[in-house]
């Protein structure tokens, strides 16, 4: 008797501070992503109140589309590039902006800066950008790398996909980096240099092997934002030109809503959260074995 009052009352306690988030999050999360998972088995087009049931069809489709596979390899360069890119420089800013310079507050603030800009917005200031402050620096300046729009050429318009998506994400990386450095104990540090220690020994031994935990963590979220970037791409390239530049979000965005092969497009957005899922659980699991106490 003694146990149900228990079970009941931990169970009222739960509906009442933790129910509505639990019913937030399954109608929000949990029910859309199992009727995307049911959609991926039907021929739906979006639009149509006939709904029927294809099998795997549409799995068999994604194997076949050489447009996706095209967009999921440029995606698989644009992370490559974008997570290492973007965790050298974070760690860097946040290693120069823990050693004491002067306002390296104001510093951080603004590294930080263009994390709170909207992607949508960021995609279109760096459009005029390229194709307008740059190109005009470059044609009055006789600088031939920007004589004319890197939006143009499909192997500037990806690298200028990189060059955003670095900038963007780089401030964000670097306050995790910078939490990663506050927390090395200054003691160790401080046993080291008494036993001839240098900075680059220092590095390698100490620092590094204590900052697995923001490596962990700032690896994790830019693989995560480099896969599903959508908003910058449609924004600054658009896809282009002729489809060059189409990341993976892109072309599923495109399979759904303006093909009308809602099912099809479906498949091809589990597909990809399964490689995500996939990719980020080895990067977790394999950077947790690394980490070290202090």
């Amino acid at each position: 008797m003694d146990q149900e009052k228990g079970f009941l009352n931990k169970l009222k306690n739960y509906l009442l501070f933790a129910g509505p988030t639990t019913f937030i999050f399954f109608t929000v999360i949990v029910m859309p992503f199992l009727f995307g998972i049911f959609l991926t088995f039907t021929d739906w087009n979006g639009i149509s109140s006939n709904i029927s049931f294809v099998g795997a069809k549409n799995y068999l489709v994604v194997f076949k589309d050489k447009a996706f596979w095209s967009s999921f390899q440029l995606t698989g360069y644009y992370v490559f590039f974008t997570v290492i890119l973007t965790n050298v420089i974070a760690f860097l800013l946040a290693y120069v902006l823990t050693s004491g310079i002067k306002a390296q507050n104001f510093f951080r603030s603004g590294f930080f800066t263009p994390n709170l800009i909207g992607g949508v917005l960021l995609g279109y200031i760096w459009q005029f950008l390229f194709s307008n402050v740059l190109t005009y620096i470059g044609k009055n300046f006789d600088i031939s790398i920007f004589s004319s729009s890197w939006l143009s050429n499909p192997t500037k318009a990806f690298w200028a996909l990189v060059i955003v998506g670095v900038w963007q994400y780089s401030g964000y990386m670097m306050i995790i980096y910078i939490a990663g450095f506050m927390n090395v104990p200054k003691d160790i540090l401080e046993a080291a240099s008494i036993d001839g220690a240098n900075g680059f020994t220092k590095m390698k031994k100490i620092i590094l092997p204590m900052m697995i935990p923001s490596f962990t963590v700032c690896i994790f979220l830019s693989l995560q934002r480099a896969f599903m970037v959508y908003d910058v791409n449609i924004t600054l390239t658009k896809g282009g030109p002729f489809k060059a530049t189409e990341m993976i979000s892109m072309s599923v965005y495109n399979k759904a809503f303006l093909s009308q092969q809602y099912g099809v497009g479906q498949a091809e957005a589990f597909f990809l959260f399964l490689m995500v899922a996939v990719v980020t659980l080895v990067q977790v699991y394999f950077s947790k074995k690394m980490e070290v106490e202090a």
